[in-house]
């Protein structure tokens, strides 16, 4: 009987180191998920609230500059995500300028908060 020395096909070790490989990578590839996740829900909500505070500008903006009030005052607004951002919005007057702040705030894990600052002239 003649001895085949070369082998078509896999060895055991080969097989399991290979798993063992395959296994690192996609516990490497689910842990990237779960961080490009937590990512692109921050954005998302960082887009609503700087979507809040646009919308409050231009509202102010619609509005003749005379019948714009001096002061704070704060609402509440919901998103299409769920979480509830808090928009304060401040006015102030400098000579024939009124400086507007707004600034929005949210939790969703920690607290996060974003700031607008505009200026309009008579």
């Amino acid at each position: 009987m003649k001895l085949h020395t070369k082998s078509k096909g896999f060895t055991l070790i080969e097989v399991l180191i290979t798993l063992v490989i395959m296994a690192v990578s996609l516990l490497a590839l689910a842990a990237l998920m779960g961080t490009t996740t937590k990512s692109n829900s921050y954005g998302s909500h960082i887009t609503e609230a700087a979507t809040f505070a646009q919308d409050k500008l231009e509202e102010l903006r619609a509005v003749p500059w005379g019948n714009i009030l001096i002061g704070t005052t704060s609402d509440q607004k919901s998103g299409s995500t769920g979480i509830n951002y808090v928009r304060h919005l401040e006015i102030q007057p400098e000579g024939n300028l009124k400086t507007i702040r707004i600034t929005i705030s949210w939790v969703d894990r920690t607290n996060h908060s974003l700031r607008v600052t505009s200026a309009m002239a008579q």
